[in-house]
């Protein structure tokens, strides 16, 4: 088996759709029809959750934060609506991508391999147990191989992709990073202009994560019209 994937969609045709799709490709997979049944099944360790944004109880934005307590598992949200608004709200809330209905299942497809090759090169890294390389910059230690980030020696819990920018700020820490070169290093994929917003969002989230006061940031600044960078204490 490829992995575990779960399936939190309330309509039953597109569950079974995506799940026959997914086992012919050789993955397992959980279904959930609601939220409440997401909360329940993400303990039985998914590798990916494929989360619907319209749910009959709880909606995704919700289910996805609460997952993120206890998960870094790579979620992918599928919604009827493809605005920017709802595109940077599914970001927020800890997502890693989004698909919008109705959708193609070879770009389904595409998105859930890219996903989880990053979750595995990571997650991999971590079960190798490596003579660990770190780099630490004031306050922070941030490890080299896998998602592992402390601050004054206590853990901070961030997905994939945020510690991924983080590590590449720290590496290079006072360096300006344009959102370019973030997309393009963090992402590896080409840039186009939509990519701007992802970037933000995520460097938001990641100021939630470290700084004591997000909307002061100290650690990580903007420099307005360049991009970003890390600055120690």
């Amino acid at each position: 088996m490829k992995g575990t994937v779960m399936i939190v969609e309330d309509d039953q045709d597109i569950r079974e759709v995506i799940t026959i799709l997914l086992r012919r490709e050789g993955y397992s997979t959980l279904q959930a029809e609601n939220g409440q049944k997401a909360l329940e099944k993400v303990h039985k360790k998914p590798d990916l959750i494929i989360l619907d944004v319209m749910l009959p109880d709880l909606d995704g934005y919700e289910v996805c934060r609460r997952i993120r307590k206890i998960s870094v598992a790579p979620v992918l949200f599928l919604t009827a609506k493809g605005g920017l608004h709802e595109k940077t709200e599914g970001l927020e809330a800890g997502g890693d991508d989004y698909l919008v209905k109705p959708f193609f299942q070879e770009e389904l497809l595409a998105r859930i391999k890219a996903l989880l090759r990053r979750y595995e090169e990571y997650r991999g890294k971590e079960q190798e147990d490596p003579v660990e390389q770190y780099i630490e910059v004031g306050c922070f230690r941030v490890s080299k191989e896998f998602n592992e980030v402390t601050k004054n020696g206590e853990v901070i819990v961030m997905t994939d992709i945020e510690y991924k920018i983080l590590k590449l700020l720290m590496q290079y820490h006072n360096k300006i990073f344009s959102i370019r070169n973030i997309y393009e290093s963090v992402w590896d994929k080409p840039y186009y202009y939509d990519a701007n917003n992802t970037v933000m969002v995520h460097i938001r989230r990641l100021r939630m994560a470290i700084e004591d006061d997000p909307r002061h940031p100290v650690y990580i600044r903007t420099e307005w019209g360049r991009g970003y960078r890390f600055v120690s204490e």
